[in-house]
């Protein structure tokens, strides 16, 4: 599906600057989320060096703008890349999204006092980051170069981050005592759960270069990564 995608794209102006504005929707998320890591978890003061809100509206700009691109190309070319061109409103939606939970995240690293430093947690919060950070880089050369066998390895690489952020945020739910400040445990949890739906988007932009169109978002039938 992708690899036929990719074939229209470069037939045709309106796509292939869609295809193009993709890239660097994902780019200037990958960008928003490094620096929103960075406010919550390594500064005190939590300040941030880029305009996040300035950078969600671009990426929602492009989006609106890929939107109207494919239509007209639709409206041009006719039904027969209706599946293609759905696939390209796919992955821009999972990047819009992954912009919007990037700037939920500087808005908590605004609203918390010190940087996020839980120790019961800092082992399992940095292997977390630390993968995501990879699949975000890994995700854009899979998108780029439409790379199935890479989308397969990415898929099955990276399949336990969601149970990780899942049992995290349940062990801090069944936490007693003072043993963490509400504020921090809060911050936390949201943190967590960003960095869950962050990948989440994340392989649903692999999936799309791996599946058909109707297995965006689902693991790969069996065959196919083992």
């Amino acid at each position: 599906m992708f690899k036929q995608l990719m074939g229209i794209f470069r037939k045709d102006s309106l796509m292939d600057q869609s295809y193009k504005r993709s890239f660097q929707m994902l780019e200037i998320t990958r960008e928003m989320f490094l620096k929103a890591k960075k406010s919550l978890r390594h500064t005190e003061d939590n300040l941030i060096d880029i305009d996040i809100y300035n950078k969600d509206i671009e990426v929602n700009k492009y989006e609106r703008e890929v939107r109207r691109n494919v239509l007209n190309h639709l409206i041009l070319s006719g039904k027969e890349n209706l599946p293609q061109g759905l696939v390209l409103v796919s992955i821009i939606i999972d990047i819009e999204r992954i912009g919007d939970y990037t700037k939920n995240i500087v808005e908590l690293a605004l609203n918390h006092p010190d940087k996020l430093e839980i120790e019961e947690f800092e082992t399992d919060l940095l292997k977390i980051e630390k993968a995501v950070n990879e699949l975000f880089e890994q995700t854009q050369k899979c998108f780029m170069n439409s790379d199935t066998v890479l989308g397969l390895k990415l898929i099955k690489k990276y399949k336990w981050i969601n149970r990780l952020c899942d049992e995290s945020i349940l062990k801090l739910v069944k936490m007693k005592g003072d043993k963490i400040i509400v504020g921090d445990a809060v911050t936390l949890a949201l943190y967590f759960r960003w960095l869950k739906r962050i990948n989440s988007h994340l392989r649903n932009i692999v999936t799309s270069v791996v599946n058909p169109f109707d297995r965006i978002g689902f693991k790969p039938k069996k065959k196919l990564i083992e």
